[in-house]
């Protein structure tokens, strides 16, 4: 029995579908670990001042501990809008998902019906 082009497109939608689900929640994971381990780093800086080191890349570099403090906040803000956003769409994608299976699954019965 050959299976309906709308289906094999339905298919096709849902494994890509779960690619990207799979990469955003890859994404989300590697973010909120970036974001504790700038919890991390502010806390070590809490009540500090004066001369500190930040690494950039390779190089540690000298700088103090109110503008090293700012820069972590600020990525770290960034870092909590990365996470709301991937969160969204991790979302949409599942809703989708769950859309398309029950096309298929409608489709397979009908199929099977016939």
């Amino acid at each position: 029995m050959d299976i309906p082009k709308e289906v094999e497109h339905d298919i096709n939608e849902f494994q890509t579908a779960q690619n990207q689900l799979q990469m955003i929640m890859v994404q989300k994971q590697q973010v909120k670990m970036q974001l504790g381990e700038i919890d991390d780093a502010l806390e070590e800086l809490k009540g500090k001042s004066g001369k500190v080191f930040k690494s950039i890349g390779a190089v540690l570099v000298e700088s103090t501990a109110e503008d090293v403090t700012k820069e972590l906040n600020e990525r770290r803000e960034t870092m909590k809008v990365r996470v709301g956003v991937l969160g969204k769409q991790e979302e949409k994608l599942r809703s989708k998902l769950i859309e398309l299976k029950s096309k298929i699954e409608k489709a397979a019965g009908a199929m099977g019906a016939a």
